[in-house]
């Protein structure tokens, strides 16, 4: 499918800042860092999944859906963010939310350091709470900052790698690890947060041009091509480094590899591939499938070239969302599509959840199989609807 470029007639131009050159440039990469302080919470718990069971006894029903309550936190939170930050400006409301994410880390060290799983809910709520604001309204303040869709997923994939790598091997050689596993993310949170603080707002007076017609064309378009694909974007590495390592009981090491292994190629494919949906869909489907046959034989490095192919197609997929997200945004509404592709995007964090229920009916590489035929088909319709156009 060929991208439809905006016409000045279709959105509006918000006041503008300078090119990001200079100072501006150097602001905006100061702030980016509350966006890596994002991607790191939400990772450094997946790191752990297996210290969690092995430690505190939970089971692997408890385990995911801490793991889940991680969206039910984050959706909710973008919805209300991205509306706020548009009225009220980027700037506040995404410091607001990385306090919020810190104090939710200190609440997850709190319950391993007194062995309390009654504190993990309400830290992993508030962990989603955090990262929703953040994505919400830390995506459209970076992206103004910057003039690049593609920097604030950029940034979280990075934090998305480092938090599980470095969680995981804190966890496997420091002293006290559901305690210490947490610390550089509170020490990350405060340093972000003292670089974003010279960062200045960017959501200025927007005079709205352009007929109604066109504004709603750009609207159907976004629903159309953005949000379809949107829960495939974390479908794609939940399935690499939760569900994968779960199935073949991966010890803890390799499940801090597996959550390093997803984005950080995601990383990579993001800062360079240019992305279509379809190939975002024939990537994910290629990884699944290798998925199945490493969940069937039980075969780690099969295991992880999956998690590596997942992660691509991670990547291709937040790439298109983000630039064609920024593409078809009006500037006055910019964070609150932001927010409604983010939001679709993370109901696809349930995917593991919704597979291990469905493991009472049928064997893992079966559903993987299913996931698998679920991509091909939708890529196939995706591509036929771009030849008609």
């Amino acid at each position: 499918m060929t991208a439809c470029p905006v016409t000045a007639s279709t959105t509006a131009p918000v006041t503008a800042l300078p090119s990001a050159t200079g100072a501006r440039a150097a602001r905006a990469a100061r702030a980016a860092w509350i966006m890596l302080a994002s991607g790191w919470s939400a990772n450094q718990f997946s790191a752990l999944l297996g210290a969690y069971r092995s430690h505190l006894g939970l089971t692997e029903s408890a385990v995911t859906g801490l793991f889940a309550v991680y969206v039910v936190g984050l959706i909710p939170a973008l919805l209300l963010a991205g509306p706020l930050a548009d009225r009220r400006g980027r700037r506040p409301v995404a410091l607001a939310a990385l306090a919020v994410n810190v104090l939710s880390t200190v609440l997850l060290m709190a319950g391993g350091a007194w062995g309390g799983t009654w504190l993990l809910l309400p830290g992993r709520f508030l962990t989603g709470v955090g990262a929703g604001a953040l994505l919400a309204a830390g995506s459209a303040w970076i992206k103004e900052l910057s003039g690049s869709p593609r920097r604030p997923g950029l940034f979280v994939s990075a934090g998305f790698a480092t938090g599980g790598l470095a969680a995981a091997f804190i966890a496997r050689w420091a002293p006290w690890p559901m305690v210490t596993a947490y610390v550089p993310h509170v020490v990350l949170g405060a340093v972000a947060g003292w670089l974003a603080l010279a960062a200045p707002e960017t959501g200025g007076a927007v005079a709205v041009h352009g007929s109604e017609a066109a504004r709603e064309d750009t609207g159907h378009r976004f629903r159309r091509t953005v949000l379809p694909l949107a829960p495939w974007v974390f479908a794609a590495p939940t399935i690499g480094f939760v569900t994968l390592p779960g199935t073949l009981h991966s010890g803890l090491l390799l499940t801090g590899v597996a959550t390093a292994v997803v984005p950080g190629t995601g990383l990579l494919t993001a800062r360079r591939a240019p992305s279509t949906p379809t190939a975002g869909l024939l990537t994910v489907a290629v990884g699944t499938a290798i998925a199945a046959v490493a969940a069937a034989s039980e075969n780690e490095p099969l295991a992880l070239l999956a998690a590596i192919v997942l992660g691509a197609g991670y990547g291709l997929a937040l790439t298109y969302g983000l630039t064609r997200t920024a593409a078809l945004a009006p500037p006055h509404r910019l964070a609150r599509w932001t927010a409604w592709f983010w939001t679709v995007a993370y109901l696809g964090m349930f995917t593991p959840y919704v597979l291990t229920l469905l493991g009472h009916v049928t064997t893992t590489p079966t559903l993987l199989t299913a996931v698998t035929l679920l991509a091909l088909t939708h890529a196939g319709f995706v591509s036929r609807k771009g030849k008609g156009q």
